[in-house]
């Protein structure tokens, strides 16, 4: 394989991580094979077209916000390596966390994506998220006195 398909593949999954930043299923699923494996381990393996669009649309439509940084990429022939802080929002609800991805990509489509998640890293940043979410609540509320009026 060439350094330029290597490039390239690279390319696919760095547009396709842009697409779901953008919240636009449609535009990601352009970058997908129709015989796709997607994992988030330890959870099964979603797999075909149909079934992993669903998965994305149902994501998409939970948060309102999304953001993939990008800390390190690694290509080595069909296979790319991500190494990102995930930012997922929804409202006023944050979470921040870190995640490994391996990406197969043939042919400019990928045939594989499987997440590796800190679960740990997870469930504070949701937990820490709510709080968040609890506390710009409150901020937005007027003050109302507890005092009566006579």
């Amino acid at each position: 394989m060439t350094t330029e398909t290597m490039t390239s593949n690279q390319t696919v999954v760095t547009e396709f991580l842009a697409a779901f930043e953008d919240l636009d299923v449609d535009r990601a699923l352009t970058y997908v094979s129709r015989d796709i494996e997607y994992q988030n381990v330890p959870f099964p393996v979603v797999r075909g077209f149909d079934k992993f669009e669903k998965r994305m649309r149902g994501f998409t439509r939970m948060g309102t916000g999304y953001e993939a940084q990008i800390r390190n990429i690694a290509t080595n022939g069909p296979i790319v390596l991500t190494e990102r802080v995930d930012v997922t929002v929804r409202k006023n609800w944050r979470a921040r966390f870190w995640v490994c991805s391996t990406f197969e990509v043939r042919d400019g489509k990928i045939t594989l994506w499987r997440e590796h998640y800190d679960w740990a890293s997870v469930l504070a940043s949701s937990v820490k998220g709510l709080f968040g979410a609890a506390l710009s609540g409150l901020k937005s509320q007027p003050y109302q006195s507890s005092k009566v009026k006579s």
